[in-house]
């Protein structure tokens, strides 16, 4: 009997030693997990685990999917985050860093989800993405000259808030997409209508307040000037997590007047090819308080020319001017809309005047979401009347694609390109957004329009900036290179189209700030020693 004893033993022994040996390692989302519940300081009002997603959690696609606005980089086959950290704490950012670098996970951070080659939540290796949507508090001082803005608000509350707050006489220079979340939006430059008059969102940023890649909380003066300076227009993904900015409320007037005139083929008898040309001459000449942005696209085997504008101040005003510098528009007053800045943010959304409340741009996830590609140009000399017609000859061979014309001059000629990471300043007349837009699944389909996006890209470089051909870092294409090594000769690829001469002193700054390279994406700044 006791020999039986003694077999069995040896016989179960065996057994869980096989078994033991053969266990499952834990799951990394796991590992992650328990890092960040582990992690201290922590606070006990906000734990993290209550704001941690895996992909075992039923919200995690949901949470994963809120904030992505390029279908093209959500489907079954696309590489998913080990955890989604909605941090609402700054315990939460620290904890993420800590353990990402512990576990040697790349991380992403992302603000509104709005980066159109979706490299705020996308990674070709093991990567967790660090959701800001919880941290949007605003806080104004209260003589209503500045706010403090955590990375996670989007356009559309900061401009609901500060109108509200001021009664309508302030406003904030920034992109005129509400849902753009202020975190990755100021960090690459903001630009909107109001930019002729004030300049760029990062030239009405006063502080910040950052975690950096050792967990630290810095704002401008413990960060130093270079990080600052770094931080306004070079992506700030490169370097840190933005927790929140301080940003400089500018005056708005109690009314401002918007137009939107659209020509098929001639108006008034001018053509569109002569209104563009036109349109040339004065867009970035003209008073500093007039934006008119020009939308070319084809309509009916047609090119299509829009104008729209936005004027800080009363009609009267405008139409004087329009008639000096742009008499061959003839815009009549009954074109022009004396209304609110809060309601030109709708206007300039396409909702009809009165159709919607204000507070419809408080609408956090995407209404719908699409599948697109973007691009952008940049425009330095005037594009002859032989130019045009080339042009617009591709337009009409590639029907899915239009082009935003946004013009500089005014406050963005008066900074010097040195003063922020952001280049993009006095020589530039104009830059271009490409567009193609498409509504279904489907490779055919998908090749087609990034196909024609490319040909009328191609079609444009006669007329564009070169050496390097220039690119805004807001409209992220990946197209113009990426980095898989993070090496000084890859990222200078990209770099130097982002940010010119200012892409040596980046790369300064982040071999300083972050020399391990813990904050890394396909686009990043690179480290000195990778040189």
């Amino acid at each position: 009997m006791k020999s039986l004893t003694i077999h069995t033993l040896i016989i179960t022994i065996f057994f869980f030693t096989i078994s033991t040996s053969f266990a499952s390692p834990p799951r990394l989302e796991d590992v992650f997990s328990q890092c960040t519940t582990d992690f201290k300081p922590s606070n006990p009002n906000f734990p993290i685990q209550n704001f941690t997603y895996t992909q075992q959690d039923p919200s995690f696609l949901t949470i994963l999917n809120n904030y992505v606005c390029n279908l093209r980089y959500f489907n079954n086959t696309t590489r998913k985050p080990v955890a989604i950290v909605a941090a609402a704490d700054v315990t939460h950012i620290q904890a993420t860093i800590t353990c990402a670098k512990r576990l040697s996970l790349q991380l992403r951070i992302r603000s509104g989800g709005h980066d159109y080659d979706g490299m705020s939540y996308l990674s070709t290796v093991e990567f967790v993405v660090l959701d800001m949507f919880n941290l949007r508090s605003i806080e104004f001082d209260p003589k209503l000259d500045t706010a403090w803005v955590q990375s996670g608000a989007t356009l559309g509350e900061i401009y609901y808030g500060v109108a509200n707050k001021s009664n309508d006489l302030r406003g904030f220079p920034a992109g005129i997409c509400p849902g753009l979340g202020a975190g990755g939006h100021f960090s690459g430059g903001g630009y909107g209508n109001m930019m002729r008059k004030y300049g760029l969102s990062i030239d009405n940023i006063i502080d910040a307040k950052i975690v950096d890649a050792k967990g630290r909380v810095l704002d401008r003066s413990s960060m130093g000037e270079d990080l600052f300076w770094a931080l306004r227009g070079g992506g700030a993904a490169s370097f840190c997590v933005v927790l929140a900015w301080k940003i400089k409320l500018v005056p708005v007037p109690g009314k401002v007047t918007v137009f939107n005139v659209e020509t098929v083929g001639n108006r008034g008898g001018v053509n569109t090819t002569e209104l563009v040309l036109k349109w040339q001459e004065i867009a970035d000449k003209t008073d500093n308080n007039l934006f008119i942005r020009l939308t070319l696209s084809t309509s009916n085997k047609t090119v299509k020319a829009s104008f729209m504008g936005m004027f800080l101040g009363d009609s009267t005003k405008l139409l004087e001017i329009m008639n000096t510098d742009f008499p061959e528009l003839g815009l009549n007053k009954s074109e022009c809309l004396e209304i609110k800045w809060i309601e030109s943010v709708l206007f300039w959304l396409s909702i009809p005047p009165g159709t919607a409340p204000t507070s419809v741009i408080l609408n956090r996830i995407p209404q719908k979401q699409i599948y697109l590609k973007r691009k952008s140009d940049y425009v330095q000399k005037p594009i002859s009347r032989t130019g045009l017609d080339a042009i617009f000859k591709v337009l009409l061979e590639n029907e899915n694609v239009t082009m935003a014309w946004n013009p500089y001059g005014g406050r963005m000629s008066e900074i010097p390109s040195t003063e922020t990471a952001f280049p993009h300043r006095a020589g530039n007349m104009f830059k271009i957004q490409y567009a193609a837009n498409w509504f279904v699944q489907g490779e055919a389909v998908a090749n087609e329009c990034l196909s024609q996006t490319e040909r009328v890209f191609e079609a444009m470089s006669p007329y564009v900036s070169e050496n390097p051909r220039e690119a805004f870092l807001n409209y992220r294409d990946v197209d113009i290179g990426t980095s898989l090594n993070s090496t000084y000769e890859e990222g200078k690829v990209y770099g130097v189209k982002y940010f010119k001469n200012n892409f040596d002193r980046l790369v300064k700054v982040k071999s300083r700030v972050d020399p391990d390279n813990f904050f890394r994406y396909e686009q990043s700044i690179p480290v000195l020693s990778s040189h």
